[in-house]
């Protein structure tokens, strides 16, 4: 690993303050792909991973974007034989998906709420990562959910996906779920390996 590459990836773990004492617990990045479209569909997407095996994950994520030398991932910015080389590797990782996908949506903030209640249930939570370019309303959903179940509003933290290698794995899972849907063929074939990852589907594909 690169000295700039290995810097990004320990200001990860200095800026979601993962320690020993924390390795037990529950680190979920959520992110989402066409929320602000008028048509269409949304698609919601809460990675969540066990942060005994973070630093192993976001580790992988970082060593991939230096072999495909890329600074850092996005699924709208790069070409399908890097999403697929990408994907492919962070896979080997143990980490779990949850979805959540809407069409055309009336109400997407009541239906965003809705399906974190259903989606948000581990007790052993550490910290809950979003995208920081998301509205503040959707910071503001999360947080009523999170009073709901009883879970301090100080787990959440938002961040730009270049601080925290995970996010960008949130970024690839929710663009590939909204690329499979609007085309099924060219995808499939991704698709199918990520499917074996997702423990919740709200709304079936």
């Amino acid at each position: 690993m690169s000295i700039l590459f290995e810097k990004d990836f320990i200001n990860s773990l200095e800026f979601l303050d993962v320690t020993y004492n924390t390795m037990e617990s529950m680190h979920i990045f959520i992110d989402e792909s066409g929320i602000h479209k008028n048509t269409g569909h949304s698609v919601i997407v809460l990675v969540y991973i066990e942060t005994k095996n973070l630093e192993d994950l976001e580790k992988t994520i970082v060593n991939c974007e230096e072999k495909l030398n890329i600074k850092y991932f996005h699924w709208s910015a790069t070409v399908l034989r890097v999403k697929e080389k990408f994907l492919k590797s962070i896979l080997k990782e143990e980490f779990t998906i949850k979805i959540a996908v809407f069409y055309n949506p009336i109400f997407i903030q009541k239906e965003l709420e809705q399906s974190l209640q259903h989606m948000i249930v581990e007790k052993n939570i550490y910290r809950i990562v979003i995208d920081g370019k998301q509205p503040k309303l959707y910071s503001q959903k999360i947080k009523k959910v999170l009073r709901d179940k009883g879970i301090t509003v100080k787990k959440l933290r938002t961040a730009n996906d270049e601080q925290v290698p995970a996010l960008r794995l949130a970024d690839a899972i929710a663009g590939l779920i909204r690329s499979h849907l609007d085309d099924k063929t060219k995808f499939k074939t991704l698709y199918k390996q990520v499917e074996k990852k997702i423990v919740l589907n709200i709304n079936e594909l």
